[in-house]
This record gives structure tokens, sequence and C-alpha cells, in this order.
């Protein structure tokens, strides 16, 4: 889109002021409930909530700007404000709100680390064309959205397959259908938390190197990389928090995402609200199935409590039972898991095609 086809606006004067007051802390979210909350967190729905005196309604649809995250959300529903960090924002009349929100999705906005990015948006001109154009141009853009929200139910199609699997091969986990040998996970390996280094210290965090997740990221998922978050040398020795191998086992203790796993394929350290199993020191143990089996364990994290919200322990989880099936049966389900990981990667790459050509349409109409 040609500058001259548009008026150049600051972005201050492209918005209306949103003002709310209640949100909701992380650690209260649930699991399931009336009302979504939306925060700053990279999932869209972070939790859920039941009070109706806490739900924003909107008059039209806005966009959130994760004030730490740099997260970018288009919201066209009434929901719940997750604490905190969240930027309500909405277009003025002659902005459509999907044109603003591919705009902020377009702009290149560095991490300043656990710091306010805000201030980085008051900066940036926005071009703006007439209506017509701008639908235009979202229209465009919505269908190569859709094209890579198809491929996303792709991979959770072949996710469902892995979960089908591991239930004809293993049976039901939780009454031990098959009669396999019991034990605990407490009694089979060593597990860890996390820790997270003083926010307040920027040579914790600024220039970091190592990787850092927090239980957000334990999603029921592979994980091959973080959400942009590193700390220090120096955040490292000053913390709780220990660098975690690949192919540990990770669960949410507290949090929307509780009793919720990942699979590791790659070094991190994690915050205090996530437990590290270490499935690698066991050779008894494949972490595939290690990592379904923990999966299937998720309805017993809904049964703790610590006052008012629900949160595990590391006890909690070392006492979780775990069946001992032969390692040769856990490997041959590891091979189909890996098969399926190869198809997934498959996919994986056609979003990125998409993405990208996606993204080189934002720049063009955005950023020339």
């Amino acid at each position: 889109m040609r500058m001259r086809d548009c008026e150049i606006r600051p972005f201050e004067n492209c918005i209306r002021k949103v003002k709310y007051t209640n949100k909701i802390a992380s650690q209260d979210f649930k699991p399931s409930g009336r009302f979504p909350i939306v925060s700053q967190e990279e999932a869209f729905i972070s939790g859920y909530w039941d009070n109706p005196e806490d739900v924003f309604h909107i008059d039209g649809p806005v966009v959130i700007f994760g004030d730490h995250s740099r997260h970018i959300k288009y919201v066209d529903f009434d929901f719940v404000i997750g604490a905190d960090g969240v930027k309500i924002l909405a277009p003025v009349e002659d902005i459509v709100t999907k044109y603003l929100y591919y705009y902020l999705k377009s702009q290149p906005i560095q991490s300043l680390g656990y710091s306010r990015h805000y201030k980085v948006l008051k900066e940036k001109y926005v071009p703006v064309p007439s209506l017509s154009e701008q639908q235009r141009i979202v229209g465009e853009l919505d269908l190569l959205s859709r094209v890579i929200e198809l491929k996303n139910a792709q991979l959770r199609t072949l996710e469902d397959l892995s979960s089908a699997i591991f239930h004809e091969m293993f049976g039901d986990i939780l009454s031990n259908e098959k009669m396999w040998e019991t034990s605990t996970i407490g009694n089979e390996f060593k597990i860890y938390s996390g820790g997270t280094p003083d926010t307040k210290q920027p040579a914790y965090w600024e220039n970091g190197n190592i990787s850092w997740i927090g239980s957000n990221l334990c999603q029921n998922l592979v994980l091959y990389h973080n959400d942009g978050k590193f700390i220090t040398e120096e955040g490292l020795s000053h913390s709780s928090a220990k660098v975690f191998s690949e192919n540990f086992v990770l669960v949410a203790l507290v949090g929307a995402t509780i009793g919720k796993s990942a699979l590791l394929r790659f070094k991190t350290t994690t915050n205090q609200n996530v437990a590290g199993i270490d499935v690698p020191s066991n050779e008894h143990y494949t972490s595939e199935f290690v990592y379904m089996m923990m999966r299937s364990l998720y309805p017993l994290f809904m049964n703790v409590s610590n006052g008012k919200f629900k949160m595990a322990n590391l006890s909690f989880v070392r006492s979780l039972p775990i069946i001992k099936p032969p390692l040769s049966l856990q490997e041959n389900f590891s091979e189909r898991f890996s098969a399926i990981q190869r198809q997934k990667s498959n996919v994986e790459k056609s979003i990125v095609v998409a993405e990208n050509l996606l993204a080189s349409r934002m720049d063009k109409y955005f950023n020339e």
C-alpha cells in the first residue's frame, strides 16, 4: 500500500481509551467455567471464571495487547480480564478493529525483558486508508489466517490420534484396566521444581540466553522452543531455577494449566509453578510414555486445592500412580508417537509457509 494513498497517524490518535477495574489473578484462573478469561498469556483463552460481576462487556470488537508478553489478540465477545499487563485497545470510528489488529501483528516489538511495552506502541505511526480499503485488506489477511487455522486443526487431529493409540495399548490409566504392575512417580523418578529470578534485577533478565518458561506452556504438547523469555547466568545462580534437559516431562502445578503436561525437546529452566520429571535418568521408561501417562492423570489434579484456588506441590506429584508396562511395549508406542510427530512436523512446515505469506502481505500493507 503506497503511503500517499492513506493518512499516517500517531498510534494514540487511532485508539480510544478503554477503562476497566476488575481483573483476576492468574493463580485464581479456573480450568472451566461460565466466562472465558483473556489475559496477556500466549493461549487465547487463559482460563475461566463464574462471577458475572467480573465480566467486561464490549460494545464492539477490541484488541488485547500484552504489556509484558507482547501477545496480541482480537476479541469479539464479552470476557473476564486476567491480571496483569492487559491493555484493551478499541479503534476510533474510521478504523476497522481487525485492521488495527493486523497492523499490530505486523509490527516488530523488541523484548524489553519483564517490562512494559506499550510505550513502544505510543511511538508508532499507523497508515490509515479508506474504510473500504481497510475492509479489502482485512478480507485478504483473514483468508490467509483461515488457511493457518485449518492447518492447526490438522495438528489437533494428529494429537488426538496419539491419545487413541496410547489408550489402545495401555488402557485406562486411572482404573488400570489392563492390570499392569504399579508404582508411584516419586518411587520411579527424581522430581524438581523451578524458580523465577527477581524481575526487578535487570542483570537477571536482560540479554539472557538461558531459556525460561512458565506453567502456561504446559498445554499437553511437545515443546520445541519457548515463548521468548530468557534469563542470564547470574539470574540462574541467584534463583531456584534449574536447567531441565531434553526429554524431561513437565507438569503445571497451579493456575489455568494445572495438571497439564509438556514433553521437552530442548533445554530450559522453568518457574516455580512447574514440576520437572527426570525421565532420561530412568532406563526403564520412555519419555513419550511418561508424557502421555501424565496427561492421563490430569483428572487427579482437579481434586487438589490450597485455600480458595487449586495448587499442587511436588509431594502430590510424587504420590501419583504410574503403571509399569514392559519397556518393549513403551518403545513400540514411542515409535508410533514419533511417527505421528513427523507427520505433525510436515503440517507445521506448511503452516510456516502460510504464516510467512501472511507476514509478507502485512508487511506490504503496513510497513512499506
